[in-house]
Protein backbone atom coordinates (compact mmCIF):
# COMPACT_ATOMS: atom_id res chain seq x y z
CA UNK A 1 0.00 0.00 0.00
CA UNK A 2 1.26 3.48 -1.14
CA UNK A 3 1.11 6.54 0.85
CA UNK A 4 -0.98 8.09 -1.32
CA UNK A 5 -3.76 5.44 -1.10
CA UNK A 6 -3.51 5.55 3.21
CA UNK A 7 -6.05 7.32 4.81
CA UNK A 8 -5.59 10.55 6.15
CA UNK A 9 -5.38 12.15 9.39
CA UNK A 10 -5.46 15.79 9.54
CA UNK A 11 -4.88 18.71 12.42
CA UNK A 12 -7.71 21.12 13.11
CA UNK A 13 -6.58 24.95 11.73
CA UNK A 14 -5.47 25.99 15.46
CA UNK A 15 -3.58 22.76 16.02
CA UNK A 16 0.29 23.88 15.37
CA UNK A 17 2.20 21.14 13.93
CA UNK A 18 5.93 22.13 14.81
CA UNK A 19 6.07 19.84 17.72
CA UNK A 20 5.28 16.92 14.98
CA UNK A 21 7.89 18.23 12.96
CA UNK A 22 11.01 18.67 15.70
CA UNK A 23 10.19 14.78 16.77
CA UNK A 24 6.53 14.61 19.07
CA UNK A 25 5.64 11.43 18.12
CA UNK A 26 1.96 11.62 19.75
CA UNK A 27 -1.14 13.10 18.29
CA UNK A 28 -4.16 13.60 20.53
CA UNK A 29 -7.86 13.04 19.52
CA UNK A 30 -8.82 16.56 20.36
CA UNK A 31 -6.03 17.75 17.91
CA UNK A 32 -7.44 16.00 14.80
CA UNK A 33 -10.41 16.93 12.88
CA UNK A 34 -12.59 13.94 13.91
CA UNK A 35 -15.59 13.99 10.67
CA UNK A 36 -17.15 10.66 9.53
CA UNK A 37 -14.09 9.35 7.31
CA UNK A 38 -12.10 9.95 10.64
CA UNK A 39 -13.88 7.77 12.90
CA UNK A 40 -14.29 5.02 10.02
CA UNK A 41 -10.50 4.61 10.46
CA UNK A 42 -10.25 1.08 11.63
CA UNK A 43 -7.90 0.72 14.79
CA UNK A 44 -4.43 -0.02 13.93
CA UNK A 45 -4.37 1.61 10.35
CA UNK A 46 -1.74 3.16 8.86
CA UNK A 47 -2.71 6.72 7.44
CA UNK A 48 -0.88 10.21 6.52
CA UNK A 49 -1.38 13.21 9.22
CA UNK A 50 -1.57 16.34 7.57
CA UNK A 51 -1.31 19.73 8.71
CA UNK A 52 -4.40 22.20 8.63
CA UNK A 53 -2.96 23.20 4.85
CA UNK A 54 -3.06 19.67 3.57
CA UNK A 55 0.42 19.22 3.75
CA UNK A 56 1.82 15.67 4.71
CA UNK A 57 3.63 15.47 8.25
CA UNK A 58 4.17 11.90 8.69
CA UNK A 59 3.03 8.60 8.59
CA UNK A 60 0.71 7.36 11.73
CA UNK A 61 -0.53 4.50 13.16
CA UNK A 62 -4.12 5.52 14.18
CA UNK A 63 -6.41 4.22 16.83
CA UNK A 64 -9.59 6.48 16.73
CA UNK A 65 -10.74 4.30 20.58
CA UNK A 66 -7.60 5.97 22.00
CA UNK A 67 -6.96 9.51 23.26
CA UNK A 68 -3.82 9.53 21.38
CA UNK A 69 -5.31 8.96 18.20
CA UNK A 70 -2.29 8.89 16.49
CA UNK A 71 1.49 7.74 16.93
CA UNK A 72 4.33 9.15 14.79
CA UNK A 73 6.19 5.97 12.77
CA UNK A 74 7.93 7.34 9.77
CA UNK A 75 8.27 10.02 7.22
CA UNK A 76 4.99 11.29 5.46
CA UNK A 77 6.11 9.61 2.36
CA UNK A 78 7.74 6.19 3.61
CA UNK A 79 6.27 3.06 2.78
CA UNK A 80 3.60 1.25 5.51
CA UNK A 81 5.12 -1.09 7.67
CA UNK A 82 5.71 -4.43 6.76
CA UNK A 83 8.15 -7.24 7.72
CA UNK A 84 11.09 -5.33 5.94
CA UNK A 85 10.45 -2.07 7.97
CA UNK A 86 10.37 -3.80 11.15
CA UNK A 87 14.00 -5.62 10.19
CA UNK A 88 15.22 -2.17 9.89
CA UNK A 89 14.01 -0.97 13.36
CA UNK A 90 15.05 -4.36 15.07
CA UNK A 91 18.28 -4.38 13.43
CA UNK A 92 19.41 -1.05 14.82
CA UNK A 93 18.22 -1.51 18.28
CA UNK A 94 19.88 -4.83 18.21
CA UNK A 95 23.19 -2.58 17.49
CA UNK A 96 22.52 -0.40 20.25
CA UNK A 97 22.27 -3.33 23.06
CA UNK A 98 24.85 -4.96 21.85
CA UNK A 99 27.36 -2.63 22.00
CA UNK A 100 26.68 -1.97 25.39
CA UNK A 101 25.91 -5.91 26.98
CA UNK A 102 28.44 -9.02 26.47
CA UNK A 103 24.88 -11.52 27.06
CA UNK A 104 21.62 -11.12 25.47
CA UNK A 105 19.40 -10.15 28.60
CA UNK A 106 18.41 -6.46 27.81
CA UNK A 107 15.46 -4.42 26.78
CA UNK A 108 15.39 -4.54 22.94
CA UNK A 109 12.91 -2.20 22.24
CA UNK A 110 11.64 0.48 24.41
CA UNK A 111 9.05 2.13 22.34
CA UNK A 112 9.02 5.66 20.84
CA UNK A 113 13.02 5.33 21.57
CA UNK A 114 13.23 2.93 19.48
CA UNK A 115 11.11 4.19 16.75
CA UNK A 116 8.47 1.40 17.53
CA UNK A 117 5.77 3.39 19.65
CA UNK A 118 4.17 1.42 22.02
CA UNK A 119 5.89 -1.24 21.72
CA UNK A 120 7.66 -3.03 24.28
CA UNK A 121 10.63 -5.88 23.63
CA UNK A 122 12.74 -7.54 26.48
CA UNK A 123 15.20 -10.01 25.51
CA UNK A 124 16.45 -13.13 27.54
CA UNK A 125 18.87 -15.23 25.57
CA UNK A 126 16.95 -16.98 23.03
CA UNK A 127 13.77 -15.89 24.28
CA UNK A 128 12.15 -12.70 23.52
CA UNK A 129 8.70 -11.36 25.22
CA UNK A 130 6.67 -8.15 23.06
CA UNK A 131 4.27 -6.36 24.76
CA UNK A 132 2.15 -4.56 22.02
CA UNK A 133 0.96 -1.90 23.75
CA UNK A 134 -0.41 0.12 20.69
CA UNK A 135 -3.15 -0.79 17.91
CA UNK A 136 -1.29 -0.51 15.24
CA UNK A 137 1.39 -2.69 16.21
CA UNK A 138 -1.15 -5.34 17.57
CA UNK A 139 -2.39 -5.61 14.03
CA UNK A 140 1.43 -6.18 12.70
CA UNK A 141 2.25 -8.39 15.27
CA UNK A 142 2.94 -11.52 12.72
CA UNK A 143 4.87 -9.24 10.48
CA UNK A 144 7.18 -7.68 13.87
CA UNK A 145 7.51 -11.51 15.18
CA UNK A 146 8.92 -12.73 11.88
CA UNK A 147 11.63 -10.06 12.00
CA UNK A 148 12.24 -10.16 15.44
CA UNK A 149 12.93 -13.87 14.55
CA UNK A 150 14.66 -12.86 11.53
CA UNK A 151 16.78 -10.15 13.27
CA UNK A 152 18.02 -11.54 16.33
CA UNK A 153 18.07 -15.62 15.93
CA UNK A 154 15.56 -16.25 19.00
CA UNK A 155 13.34 -19.33 18.98
CA UNK A 156 11.02 -18.35 21.26
CA UNK A 157 8.76 -15.60 21.35
CA UNK A 158 5.94 -14.39 23.58
CA UNK A 159 3.05 -11.92 23.85
CA UNK A 160 2.57 -10.23 27.02
CA UNK A 161 -0.86 -8.74 27.03
CA UNK A 162 -0.90 -7.27 30.60
CA UNK A 163 0.52 -3.98 29.85
CA UNK A 164 -1.60 -1.20 31.21
CA UNK A 165 -1.44 0.83 27.88
CA UNK A 166 -3.68 -2.12 26.02
CA UNK A 167 -6.53 -1.22 28.31
CA UNK A 168 -6.35 2.50 27.22
CA UNK A 169 -5.76 1.23 23.58
CA UNK A 170 -8.88 -0.99 24.09
CA UNK A 171 -6.67 -4.31 23.47
CA UNK A 172 -7.52 -7.50 24.76
CA UNK A 173 -5.59 -8.60 27.78
CA UNK A 174 -4.64 -12.75 25.96
CA UNK A 175 -0.96 -13.79 26.15
CA UNK A 176 0.33 -15.68 23.23
CA UNK A 177 2.85 -18.01 22.20
CA UNK A 178 4.13 -16.33 18.93
CA UNK A 179 6.93 -18.88 18.16
CA UNK A 180 8.41 -21.92 19.54
CA UNK A 181 6.95 -23.06 22.85
CA UNK A 182 6.73 -21.16 26.25
CA UNK A 183 9.07 -21.44 28.96
CA UNK A 184 8.27 -24.57 31.42
CA UNK A 185 10.47 -22.87 34.17
CA UNK A 186 11.64 -19.36 35.24
CA UNK A 187 14.59 -18.51 33.02
CA UNK A 188 17.88 -17.45 35.09
CA UNK A 189 19.30 -14.41 34.28
CA UNK A 190 22.72 -12.92 35.83
CA UNK A 191 23.38 -8.82 36.32
CA UNK A 192 25.61 -7.37 38.24
CA UNK A 193 26.82 -10.68 39.98
CA UNK A 194 23.74 -11.28 40.99
CA UNK A 195 21.28 -14.47 39.35
CA UNK A 196 17.37 -13.51 38.86
CA UNK A 197 15.19 -15.83 38.50
CA UNK A 198 12.74 -14.37 35.46
CA UNK A 199 8.83 -16.16 35.69
CA UNK A 200 8.30 -15.12 31.68
CA UNK A 201 4.82 -16.56 31.75
CA UNK A 202 3.16 -15.59 35.12
CA UNK A 203 5.54 -12.45 36.77
CA UNK A 204 4.64 -9.35 36.56
CA UNK A 205 5.37 -7.44 33.36
CA UNK A 206 7.91 -9.08 31.28
CA UNK A 207 9.14 -11.19 33.98
CA UNK A 208 11.88 -8.81 35.38
CA UNK A 209 12.72 -5.30 35.38
CA UNK A 210 15.78 -4.93 33.25
CA UNK A 211 15.41 -1.00 34.07
CA UNK A 212 17.06 -0.92 37.48
CA UNK A 213 20.26 -2.68 36.58
CA UNK A 214 22.84 0.18 37.20
CA UNK A 215 20.95 1.52 40.52
CA UNK A 216 20.86 -2.16 41.20
CA UNK A 217 24.79 -1.88 40.85
CA UNK A 218 25.50 1.59 42.65
CA UNK A 219 23.09 0.22 45.60
CA UNK A 220 25.69 -2.96 45.50
CA UNK A 221 28.78 -0.60 46.33
CA UNK A 222 27.08 0.99 49.23
CA UNK A 223 25.97 -2.75 50.60
CA UNK A 224 29.55 -4.64 51.65
CA UNK A 225 28.99 -5.65 55.12
CA UNK A 226 25.86 -3.85 55.61
CA UNK A 227 22.79 -5.58 56.53
CA UNK A 228 20.57 -4.32 53.80
CA UNK A 229 16.31 -4.04 54.03
CA UNK A 230 14.61 -4.36 50.12
CA UNK A 231 11.09 -3.43 50.21
CA UNK A 232 9.17 -4.20 46.89
CA UNK A 233 11.70 -6.48 46.17
CA UNK A 234 9.28 -8.04 43.44
CA UNK A 235 12.08 -11.12 42.62
CA UNK A 236 15.27 -9.63 44.66
CA UNK A 237 16.61 -7.08 42.91
CA UNK A 238 18.22 -4.82 44.91
CA UNK A 239 18.70 -7.38 47.82
CA UNK A 240 20.36 -9.94 45.66
CA UNK A 241 22.07 -7.05 44.15
CA UNK A 242 23.66 -6.40 47.76
CA UNK A 243 24.36 -10.09 48.30
CA UNK A 244 26.73 -9.99 45.22
CA UNK A 245 28.08 -7.09 46.93
CA UNK A 246 29.25 -9.15 49.90
CA UNK A 247 25.95 -7.75 51.96
CA UNK A 248 26.14 -9.19 55.29
CA UNK A 249 22.10 -9.95 55.06
CA UNK A 250 19.47 -9.11 53.36
CA UNK A 251 16.01 -8.89 53.70
CA UNK A 252 13.09 -8.69 51.19
CA UNK A 253 10.06 -7.58 51.42
CA UNK A 254 7.15 -8.27 48.93
CA UNK A 255 3.45 -9.20 48.51
CA UNK A 256 3.98 -11.66 46.19
CA UNK A 257 4.96 -15.12 48.02
CA UNK A 258 5.78 -16.38 44.43
CA UNK A 259 8.38 -13.48 43.69
CA UNK A 260 9.78 -14.00 46.90
CA UNK A 261 10.24 -17.69 46.12
CA UNK A 262 11.72 -16.60 43.30
CA UNK A 263 14.31 -14.51 45.16
CA UNK A 264 15.22 -17.38 47.73
CA UNK A 265 15.88 -19.46 44.20
CA UNK A 266 18.57 -17.03 43.15
CA UNK A 267 20.22 -16.34 46.50
CA UNK A 268 20.25 -20.27 46.36
CA UNK A 269 22.11 -19.94 43.09
CA UNK A 270 24.39 -17.11 44.14
CA UNK A 271 25.43 -19.56 47.26
CA UNK A 272 23.73 -17.02 49.12
CA UNK A 273 20.85 -18.36 50.56
CA UNK A 274 21.97 -18.17 54.11
CA UNK A 275 22.21 -14.40 54.21
CA UNK A 276 18.57 -13.54 52.49
CA UNK A 277 15.40 -13.31 54.94
CA UNK A 278 12.13 -12.35 52.84
CA UNK A 279 8.83 -11.63 54.45
CA UNK A 280 5.51 -11.45 52.55
CA UNK A 281 3.18 -8.22 53.41
CA UNK A 282 2.14 -5.06 53.04
CA UNK A 283 5.11 -3.00 52.76
CA UNK A 284 3.30 0.40 54.57
CA UNK A 285 2.39 -2.39 57.35
CA UNK A 286 5.80 -4.09 57.33
CA UNK A 287 7.63 -0.68 57.77
CA UNK A 288 5.64 0.37 60.51
CA UNK A 289 6.43 -2.95 62.34
CA UNK A 290 9.95 -2.39 61.48
CA UNK A 291 9.75 0.96 62.90
CA UNK A 292 8.03 -0.19 65.80
CA UNK A 293 10.42 -3.42 66.70
CA UNK A 294 12.90 -0.59 67.03
CA UNK A 295 15.07 -2.34 63.82
CA UNK A 296 18.11 -0.59 61.82
CA UNK A 297 19.87 -1.32 58.39
CA UNK A 298 22.63 0.13 57.04
CA UNK A 299 21.12 -0.13 53.47
CA UNK A 300 17.22 0.49 53.05
CA UNK A 301 15.79 1.27 49.46
CA UNK A 302 12.29 1.09 49.06
CA UNK A 303 11.19 0.38 45.07
CA UNK A 304 7.59 0.72 44.84
CA UNK A 305 4.53 0.23 41.80
CA UNK A 306 3.92 3.05 40.34
CA UNK A 307 1.99 5.43 42.63
CA UNK A 308 1.52 7.76 39.97
CA UNK A 309 0.96 6.53 36.89
CA UNK A 310 -1.46 9.41 35.16
CA UNK A 311 -1.55 12.71 36.30
CA UNK A 312 -4.86 12.80 37.48
CA UNK A 313 -3.21 10.40 39.91
CA UNK A 314 0.14 12.61 40.44
CA UNK A 315 -0.75 13.95 44.31
CA UNK A 316 -1.86 10.65 45.72
CA UNK A 317 0.93 9.11 44.59
CA UNK A 318 3.25 11.66 46.11
CA UNK A 319 1.65 11.55 49.30
CA UNK A 320 2.18 7.96 49.30
CA UNK A 321 6.01 8.67 48.34
CA UNK A 322 6.10 11.04 51.02
CA UNK A 323 5.04 7.98 53.35
CA UNK A 324 7.48 5.82 52.19
CA UNK A 325 10.29 8.74 53.16
CA UNK A 326 8.39 8.94 56.10
CA UNK A 327 8.46 5.39 57.08
CA UNK A 328 11.85 4.17 55.79
CA UNK A 329 14.11 6.96 57.28
CA UNK A 330 13.69 5.94 60.87
CA UNK A 331 15.06 2.80 60.14
CA UNK A 332 18.23 3.56 58.52
CA UNK A 333 21.14 3.29 60.97
CA UNK A 334 23.11 6.69 61.33
CA UNK A 335 25.54 7.39 58.55
CA UNK A 336 23.74 4.37 56.25
CA UNK A 337 22.33 4.09 53.34
CA UNK A 338 18.44 4.56 52.26
CA UNK A 339 17.49 4.46 48.41
CA UNK A 340 14.17 5.69 46.98
CA UNK A 341 12.69 4.74 43.75
CA UNK A 342 9.54 5.92 41.66
CA UNK A 343 8.42 4.68 38.15
CA UNK A 344 5.85 6.69 38.01
CA UNK A 345 6.23 9.27 34.82
CA UNK A 346 3.77 11.93 35.98
CA UNK A 347 5.75 12.92 39.26
CA UNK A 348 9.02 14.31 37.58
CA UNK A 349 12.01 13.92 39.22
CA UNK A 350 11.63 17.75 41.18
CA UNK A 351 8.13 16.55 42.06
CA UNK A 352 9.23 13.11 43.46
CA UNK A 353 12.85 14.36 45.62
CA UNK A 354 10.81 16.98 47.17
CA UNK A 355 8.27 14.49 48.80
CA UNK A 356 10.73 12.37 49.74
CA UNK A 357 12.18 15.22 51.29
CA UNK A 358 9.61 16.34 53.05
CA UNK A 359 8.69 12.47 54.18
CA UNK A 360 12.85 12.17 55.57
CA UNK A 361 12.37 15.64 57.27
CA UNK A 362 9.21 14.28 58.87
CA UNK A 363 10.74 11.60 60.19
CA UNK A 364 13.30 13.65 61.75
CA UNK A 365 16.28 12.77 59.67
CA UNK A 366 18.64 14.99 57.57
CA UNK A 367 20.18 13.82 54.32
CA UNK A 368 22.80 13.75 51.77
CA UNK A 369 21.94 13.29 48.17
CA UNK A 370 24.61 11.46 46.76
CA UNK A 371 23.40 9.75 43.62
CA UNK A 372 20.44 10.45 41.33
CA UNK A 373 20.31 7.53 38.88
CA UNK A 374 17.78 6.41 35.75
CA UNK A 375 17.33 3.65 33.33
CA UNK A 376 19.91 1.99 32.24
CA UNK A 377 21.10 2.77 28.07
CA UNK A 378 18.86 0.04 27.01
CA UNK A 379 16.09 2.10 28.29
CA UNK A 380 16.62 5.36 25.88
CA UNK A 381 15.07 8.39 26.64
CA UNK A 382 13.42 10.28 23.62
CA UNK A 383 13.97 13.76 24.46
CA UNK A 384 10.74 15.38 22.98
CA UNK A 385 8.49 12.70 25.04
CA UNK A 386 9.17 12.99 28.83
CA UNK A 387 7.40 10.00 29.82
CA UNK A 388 10.12 7.73 28.45
CA UNK A 389 11.99 8.91 31.12
CA UNK A 390 9.98 7.94 33.75
CA UNK A 391 12.43 6.08 36.55
CA UNK A 392 13.91 8.04 39.32
CA UNK A 393 16.06 6.47 42.09
CA UNK A 394 17.50 8.49 44.75
CA UNK A 395 20.24 7.67 46.99
CA UNK A 396 20.49 9.40 50.69
CA UNK A 397 22.96 8.91 53.16
CA UNK A 398 21.40 9.66 56.40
Amino acid sequence: MTPTSLPVLRLKPKTKPQAIRRGYPWVYANEVVTDRRTRAITPGAIAVLEDAERQPLALVGVNPNSKIIGRVLDAPDAAAPDRGWFAARLTRALALRERLFDAPFYRLVHAEADGLPGVIIDRFGDIAVIQPNAAWADALLPELADALAEVTGVRTILKNAGGRGRALEGLDDQDAVLLGDAPTAPVPVTMNGATYMADLTGGQKTGLFFDQRPNHAFAARLAQGANVLDVFSHVGGFGLAALAGDAQSALCVDGSEAALTLAEEGAARMGALDRLRTSRGDAFAQLTELGEAGQSFDLVICDPPAFAPSNKAKEAGLRAYERIARLSAPLVAPGGYLVLCSCSHAADLSAFTGACLRGIGRAGRRAQLIHTGQAGPDHPLLPQLAESGYLKALFFRL
